[in-house]
């Protein structure tokens, strides 16, 4: 896609709340490999709050997409096969990871 066109795209901003399947593939497939700083934008919102988050498009719409851990091991435990029984816009799909669950990896990596 071309960037240039990115000013006529619908712009969402997605909480991980809110994030679809549809949403959730598109980060993976956009940032394999985890998203760095470099790929971080920071705006405020309408009540002047500070937000980050990662962009993915599609051909219609500009996600931006609120950065948190909850949404890091969610991109880093992604199984397609999780999602087979969804629509891809259910934002009901994407679950909350297990705090635990969470706690235990990040024990791991030190």
């Amino acid at each position: 896609m071309n960037k240039d066109n990115n000013s006529n795209l619908k712009r969402v901003i997605v909480d991980f709340k809110k994030l679809t399947p549809e949403v959730l593939k598109l980060l993976v497939e956009r940032y394999p490999d985890g998203y760095d700083d470099r790929n971080i934008i920071s705006f405020r919102n309408a009540q002047g709050e500070r937000i980050e988050a990662v962009e993915v498009l599609t051909d219609d719409t500009k996600y931006l997409v609120k950065i948190s851990a909850k949404l890091e091991y969610t991109m880093e435990n992604y199984d397609e096969d999780d999602y087979d029984d969804f629509d891809d816009d259910d934002p009901t799909a994407v679950v909350e990871p297990d705090s635990e669950d969470m706690a235990a990896e990040s024990e791991d990596e030190d």
